[in-house]
């Protein structure tokens, strides 16, 4: 757990999550929640912005967060997936079999580390041309092409990343493509992977991938 000044937050039973629109990791949560039909209060916020509350509940300022009146605040995407799926054990995200689970979480891992390039690659690029690093760019562009080509080798043609059911495999995969087609259009991964871009567009047609769409937001601060 993370507990910043506003951990005594929420009055009432529901969740609260503080997310940004563009997040694929809030994205994950988000699913994460109407997927095991809990409701919840969504606070969207800017943590790049001067007015982002963000800071006020975890010290790293980093997004998402989940606010919850019995165990306080969770911070970071993939300790949340593991409270929800202690305090919420039903319907479950992960499988049961150990290995299995291990494989779903390894496509979370997966996931991270391809936003997490798709993250610094968007913010290197908001600096001044004279002042981007190509090498830096080109490292994560690799971090990028190998991990969808690694999304790919192991969906291998199913219709689920693990165990033949959905899972938070899936979920992950899902945020981390949505997330290429909104922050880095010029990776053209469909036609890398066009079983993996048929999978993608079957797949979110699922109500809670469809309601969870990322969009940009407004970053008023400075990146250089």
């Amino acid at each position: 757990m993370c507990r910043g000044k506003g951990s005594k937050a929420t009055k009432n039973r529901m969740l609260k999550i503080v997310s940004a629109t563009p997040s694929p990791f809030a994205r994950k949560v988000r699913i994460a929640l109407i997927e095991k039909g809990l409701p919840f209060e969504l606070v969207t916020d800017v943590p790049w912005n001067d007015d982002t509350v963000v800071g006020d509940f975890n010290p790293l300022e980093k997004l998402p967060i989940l606010i919850t009146e019995r165990d306080g605040i969770v911070c970071d995407s993939t300790l949340i997936i593991d409270y929800l799926e202690t305090a919420y054990p039903e319907p479950a995200l992960l499988p049961r079999d150990p290995k299995l689970r291990l494989a779903a979480k390894s496509i979370e891992v997966l996931q991270n580390g391809i936003c997490d390039a798709v993250v610094l690659t968007f913010f290197e690029r908001q600096r001044v041309k004279e002042a981007q690093s190509a090498q830096w760019l080109m490292r994560q562009r690799r971090k990028i092409e190998r991990g969808t080509a690694a999304l790919a080798s192991q969906l291998d043609g199913k219709d689920h990343f693990v165990g033949g059911v959905f899972t938070l495999a899936d979920i992950a995969a899902v945020c981390a493509l949505g997330y290429l087609n909104l922050r880095l259009a010029d990776f053209e991964w469909r036609v890398l992977h066009p079983e993996l871009a048929s999978w993608f567009d079957g797949i979110s047609e699922r109500e809670s991938f469809r309601s969870t769409l990322p969009t940009a937001n407004v970053i008023r601060a400075s990146m250089d």
